[in-house]
C-alpha cells in the first residue's frame, strides 16, 4: 500500500509538473498587444437611437487593425443591460429600456461581426470594460509582460474613456486609436484625446491606424 502510495504521488507530481510547464510555454507563447473593440454594436450607427460619428470609418480602421495579425488578442465587446441594475443605472437602463431590449441594436455590426465567430465577446453591464473579468485578466496578463491595451471602438467619452482610466489604474499602458475610436461628436472626440495626451507617456499613447501598423 505504502509502494502504491508513493507511485501515486510520484505520478500526481509527473503530472503538475507538465501542466506547470504548458502554461508557462503558454504564457511564453502568447506575446503582443491586445486588441479592445468595444461596443462596436447598431445602436451607433448611423440610423441607430446612439448615433455616433465616424462610424463607418472607424469600423474600417478596426478591420485593418484585426486584419493585420498583429495582436496576442482580439477580444470584442458588447454592452448588455443587467437584470437588477443597482442605483443610478436603474435610472439609465429603465430611460434605454426599448434599446436595451431591441435585439437587432445589440448586435455586432455587420461589417465586424464575422470576427466575433473567431474572436471572443465579453458582455459588460458598465462603461468600464473591465467590468468583465475576462476582460480584466486579459488586460493583467497583457501588463504583466510589457504588452500594451490597444483602444478602439465607442463611445469615445463614454465607454472607452472609462475602460483606459480603469487599465492604467491597473498598470497597463494604453494606446488610443484616434480613428478607430467614435464619439458623439467631433468635439467631444477631440476632448478624449486631449485629455489622454495630458497623462503621463509611461500611461498613453496617441495613434492613428496607419501610425500604429508601422510602428
Amino acid at each position: 500500500m505504502k509502494r502504491w502510495n508513493m507511485y501515486a504521488c510520484m505520478i500526481a507530481g509527473c503530472a503538475m509538473l507538465a501542466a506547470c510547464t504548458t502554461q508557462k510555454e503558454a504564457d511564453k507563447e502568447l506575446s503582443g498587444d491586445v486588441l479592445l473593440v468595444v461596443d462596436m454594436q447598431n445602436a451607433y450607427t448611423e440610423d441607430g437611437p446612439w448615433t455616433c460619428m465616424h462610424m463607418d470609418e472607424t469600423a474600417v480602421h478596426i478591420k485593418s487593425l484585426i486584419d493585420s495579425g498583429q495582436f496576442a488578442e482580439v477580444i470584442f465587446t458588447s454592452f448588455t443591460a443587467p437584470e437588477i441594475p443597482q442605483g443610478a443605472w436603474a435610472t439609465y437602463n429603465e430611460a434605454n429600456q426599448e434599446v436595451n431590449e431591441d435585439e437587432e441594436m445589440n448586435r455586432i455590426i455587420p461589417l465586424l461581426e464575422p470576427y466575433t465567430h473567431q474572436y471572443p465577446v465579453s458582455v459588460k453591464s458598465t462603461y468600464s470594460s473591465l467590468e468583465n473579468e475576462d476582460v480584466k485578466r486579459a488586460v493583467e496578463a497583457c501588463m504583466k509582460r510589457g504588452d500594451s491595451l490597444v483602444l478602439t471602438g465607442v463611445v469615445s467619452e463614454c465607454c472607452v474613456l472609462a475602460t483606459a482610466f480603469d487599465a492604467i489604474d491597473l498598470g497597463s499602458h494604453v494606446i488610443y486609436i484616434t480613428d478607430a475610436c467614435a464619439g458623439v461628436s467631433e468635439a467631444t472626440e477631440n476632448s478624449v484625446i486631449d485629455i489622454l495626451k495630458e497623462l503621463d507617456y509611461a500611461h498613453t499613447s496617441i495613434m492613428s491606424t496607419q501610425e500604429y501598423l508601422q510602428k
